[in-house]
């Protein structure tokens, strides 16, 4: 069997991550470009990945020639296998794209998640249970094993009832099925030489890639050793996800003009001393690397040096991104410089085209800050409307709202009467300096040098509006305080938004991770100096947690490589 395998590339994502896994498990890949390409004809092994809006990936599919090439290579017998809208595209159609059908090689459509209850999109780490043939006594398919955790990123599923999923079995396919909070849908399916999952495998660690080993090998029914957790110890969250931990490192130049991983007080990260140097706190890519071995089920880089005298090619974080992405199978995500920009020489680049560039280094997500702000200020200036050309609008309208996510850097404003302020106010339980006993969360950008006038909660709900995707909620008086997160500013925007929330600032030990799972209804918690200075690692919270009894995800999987 042929060692190379073939991926079709509409534009769509990040598929330097997939091209990574692949080769760390020892094959090759070739990218196909167009159904043209000859090498449809003769490959033995073909992915089909894709992320983002349904209408453009099957779009794509057309203005490429590449839906009659597929359709006669599925009809060949053989492997092949879809990722997250390569399997949507398998449907009939998506209510995300109405009037645009799908491959219809499976019946009906998919539908939107109710966000009545939940954040949508379900951003995480999520379960499964399989429904294989009676006839088989294997327990995994492909791989998929009911003790490990994946990671999905959609707003988009096909939901089905329990009367469509019999009907399903019954036509002789094979399933993983996920619950997300009260809605059970497909999370793969198999049958003959189809294979296709609605999570990310090169993005759920080890489990992950084990399931792309089985399909690349030819492994599809096999019996593993299944190590499920006492349930009587351990939660069951409403939503059926883990707890989220995200390891986050603020990268910039120090006065040697090296790239360092540092962390500050408030924003600032110089030394309290005579020298006043900037804190280095390790290389980004190794300390990456570290936490992911650790467990941690998402790394943030946040680029906090404007790099003004580098063409955009050649900015430092793209070569960050592209090697942190060859040994981290975890969502990665970058922020900082996310906008408009001019190179040295005047070349002038779009938001959209630099995201373009990190999600082609190996991003999967982009993390937008002050140009947030300015396009919420925008919004309520042009009558609750984007005015389409904002960094939200042009980035997830290409890649999706997943892709999207607006970094928040809010400060208590305190006020004396609640009437006097037309942001969101809370009656607040740490009073201010003068007794005030309301407060505002007023947001700033730059770094938090510039303050506005605009409250987070508005700022959240305008973005979420625009097409962000996630919100990461920093906290200026908690930076660098290492005395637990902000509940009251978390639960502010969390009611105010229905997709997820990132909490960040103020983590100094495992209990404060523990605290706000408990007290607030955050999909995420973010840690970041507390790691880097060695005082914990990643697997020392998730063990606490566990203890607690929290549902996190810890991933044994062993690879036959």
């Amino acid at each position: 069997m042929s060692s190379v395998v073939h991926v079709i590339d509409v534009n769509s994502g990040n598929l330097q991550s997939l091209s990574n896994a692949i080769a760390f498990l020892g094959f090759q890949v070739r990218f196909i470009t167009n159904g043209n390409d000859p090498a449809l004809q003769t490959c033995e092994k073909l992915i089909l990945p894709g992320v983002g809006n349904f209408g453009h990936f099957v779009k794509e599919l057309h203005a490429r020639e590449f839906i009659e090439p597929l359709r006669k290579y599925i009809n060949s017998g053989r492997p092949i296998m879809g990722i997250c809208v390569g399997l949507q595209a398998l449907f009939e159609g998506s209510e995300e794209s109405q009037g645009i059908r799908g491959l219809s090689i499976l019946p009906g459509d998919l539908k939107k998640f109710n966000t009545s209850k939940k954040s949508v999109p379900q951003i995480g780490w999520n379960s499964i249970s399989l429904r294989l043939p009676s006839s088989s006594d294997a327990n995994s398919l492909y791989g998929i094993s009911e003790d490990k955790f994946y990671y999905f990123v959609h707003s988009y599923a096909a939901i089905r009832t329990q009367e469509q999923i019999d009907s399903l079995a019954n036509e002789g396919w094979s399933l993983a099925l996920c619950t997300y909070f009260d809605e059970t849908f497909v999370a793969a399916v198999s049958k003959d030489n189809i294979f296709a999952t609605q999570f990310h495998p090169e993005k759920s660690g080890l489990a992950g890639l084990k399931v792309i080993q089985s399909f690349l090998n030819g492994n599809r029914y096999f019996t593993v050793k299944l190590e499920k957790p006492d349930l009587s110890k351990i939660e069951k969250t409403e939503t059926g996800l883990t707890r989220r931990i995200v390891a986050c490192l603020d990268v910039r130049t120090n006065d040697q003009g090296d790239l360092v991983v540092t962390k500050g007080d408030q924003y600032d990260v110089r030394e309290k001393s005579d020298a006043g140097n900037v804190r280095n706190l390790g290389k980004p890519v190794e300390m990456a690397e570290r936490y992911y071995s650790q467990g941690a089920d998402e790394v943030t880089f946040l680029n906090i040096t404007s790099f003004r005298n580098s063409p955009i090619k050649d900015l430092p974080m793209l070569e960050v991104l592209r090697l942190a992405a060859k040994t981290c199978f975890v969502p990665l995500t970058v922020g900082g410089g996310i906008r408009d920009v001019v190179d040295p020489d005047g070349t002038e680049h779009s938001a959209l085209e630099v995201a373009s560039m990190y999600f082609h280094a190996g991003a999967d997500k982009v993390s937008i800050g002050s140009d947030a702000v300015r396009a919420a200020e925008e919004y309520y200036a042009n009558n609750n409307q984007g005015l389409g050309t904002s960094p939200i609008e042009t980035i997830s309208e290409a890649y999706g709202a997943q892709a999207v996510v607006i970094s928040v850097d809010p400060k208590r404003k305190y006020i004396s009467d609640p009437k006097e302020c037309k942001y969101k106010t809370i009656k607040t339980s740490v009073p201010g300096p003068s007794g005030e006993q309301y407060c505002y969360y007023q947001v700033t950008s730059q770094g938090g040098r510039k303050v506005h006038e605009l409250g987070a909660v508005e700022l959240a709900f305008a973005c979420e509006k625009l097409g962000a995707g996630e919100v990461l909620l920093n906290c200026i008086d908690k930076d660098g305080s290492n005395s637990g997160y902000d509940f009251e500013l978390i639960n502010m925007v969390k009611n105010a938004v229905t997709i997820p929330v990132i909490a960040s600032s103020g983590a100094g030990n495992p209990q404060h991770f523990v605290d706000v799972f408990q007290n607030t209804k955050t999909d995420a918690a973010l840690g970041a100096g507390m790691f880097h200075r060695g005082e914990y690692k990643v697997s020392d919270v998730k063990d606490f947690m566990k203890k607690d009894g929290l549902l996190v995800r810890i991933d044994d999987t062993q690879l036959d490589v």
